[in-house]
């Protein structure tokens, strides 16, 4: 299409033809009008020689005023060296990128996950099948989420891990302390797997230092102390299903979360068993529990205590079993070291003198016992229901020792109903090989 080049004259009152026209106000400027047939708009465009050609680089402007100025612009800038053409395609480029970096930010901003949300999702994928999931949930929700849970992910900073972890220890929890530490570190490992964040707010603290060094407890009761034991327990105001809990405890060997859950479907009342699940087992492995008369003998109590049909020991509205916490915190609530504490009068009811015990305690101490009876040490393994470490005997030697395990809770069973039942007075203790 031909294209008339037209002298300067009063061009606003110019009107389009069927050929584009370029009208000059100077100094290499141009008022483009294109043809009627395109709607005749005007545009500007600058005509200038870089390196002994001829270029046309089109302005942004949209009247005439503005035309000029960017040509005053554009012509400064050719004084320096510089093609005013090319260094506009550079900014359009440069204008391009800043809308996407705009735009990549602004996905950034909408995309930005919350501790709140990434412990939700922590949830729902790696701990779904965790037997602690309900625990873990509890403790977050009680000490973590409260301190970091509106922060974002990406700006959570040591400091902030920091404050959760100070508050525990001010309460003196400091075992707490660590397994949350843990359980953080593990979500946030989570999130940098997912490619939520890039690095990991827990990665240089030391659980050690933040916290307390791991301690294995050996504490076990001695048979003193299980007949101390039984004259204090019928004083210490707890429940009645606390006090058979803590005999069951003893004389089963099992894990006090495992009791909590227990259901009395589980128990058969005439071939004396007491069946764990695997989905309440530690291990993930159904474990039978041949009862002693000493344990059978709780557990019949407890069907005169129970309130509810299903659940051993229900929760207040009998809709589910017991928190798995609330035997503990009974038992520990009456081994206060504040005397003076008046929270409680029964606050030292079961202190004993070797000093404070726990429910996991009684585990240990029920094992112990068996091995002083002289039951075999694979046996007492059995009863615990412990998985064997030897990957080679875990698969080729799958014998149960069922008649084994049941003479062994027997004989423990005897033993404790000589200590806690009979006139101990005459009672022979038994002595741990030195």
């Amino acid at each position: 299409m031909a294209i008339n080049i037209i002298k300067p004259l009063s061009f606003l009152h110019f009107k389009a033809t069927e050929s584009e026209q370029l009208i000059k106000d100077g100094g290499g400027l141009f008022v483009r009008i294109r043809p009627a047939a395109n709607g005749g708009g005007i545009s500007f465009r600058l005509a200038y020689r870089f390196e002994g050609k001829l270029k046309w680089a089109d302005l942004k402007a949209k009247a005439l005023p503005e035309a000029r100025t960017e040509r005053d612009t554009l012509k400064a800038l050719l004084k320096t060296g510089v093609d005013p053409k090319l260094e506009k395609a550079l900014e359009k480029e440069r204008n391009r990128q800043q809308q996407l970096d705009e735009q990549e930010a602004i996905t950034k901003i909408k995309a930005r996950v919350t501790v709140n949300d990434l412990f939700i999702r922590w949830c729902d994928i790696d701990l779904i099948n965790r037997k602690d999931r309900a625990e873990i949930v509890r403790m977050f929700n009680k000490d973590v989420l409260p301190v970091l849970g509106d922060l974002f992910v990406e700006d959570v900073r040591k400091g902030h891990i920091g404050l959760v972890i100070d508050k525990l220890k001010i309460r003196g929890v400091n075992h707490l302390a660590r397994n949350l530490l843990k359980l953080m570190r593990q979500m946030f490992r989570f999130a940098v797997s997912r490619d939520v964040i890039e690095f990991d707010p827990t990665a240089s603290l030391s659980v050690a230092k933040m916290t307390t060094k791991p301690t294995e407890r050996d504490r076990t009761l001695t048979e003193l102390e299980i007949r101390a034991l039984a004259r204090q327990l019928p004083d210490a105001n707890l429940l009645k299903s606390t006090e058979c809990a803590v005999w069951i405890a003893l004389s089963t060997m099992c894990r006090i979360g495992e009791l909590s859950k227990a259901k009395f479907s589980e128990i058969n009342f005439e071939l004396n068993t007491w069946t764990i699940p695997a989905a309440n087992s530690k291990n993930g492995k159904a474990h039978t529990i041949y009862l002693s008369d000493f344990a059978l003998q709780q557990f019949k109590t407890l069907t005169h205590v129970a309130s509810n049909d299903t659940w051993i020991f229900p929760n207040r509205d009998n809709s589910n079993n017991v928190c798995e916490k609330s035997i503990t915190i009974q038992i520990r609530g009456r081994q206060s070291e504040n005397i003076l504490s008046n929270r409680s009068q029964d606050n030292q009811a079961l202190v004993l003198t070797g000093g404070k015990w726990t429910p996991h305690d009684l585990r240990r101490t029920g094992a112990t016992m068996m091995g002083d009876l002289g039951v075999a040490p694979d046996v007492i393994e059995k009863c615990l229901n412990h998985t064997e470490e030897n990957k080679v005997k875990r698969i080729y030697q799958r014998q149960k020792l069922e008649v084994e395990q049941l003479n062994a809770w027997r004989v423990l069973g005897d033993r404790l109903n000589l200590l806690v039942n009979a006139d101990t007075s005459n009672v022979v203790l038994l002595h741990k090989w030195k």
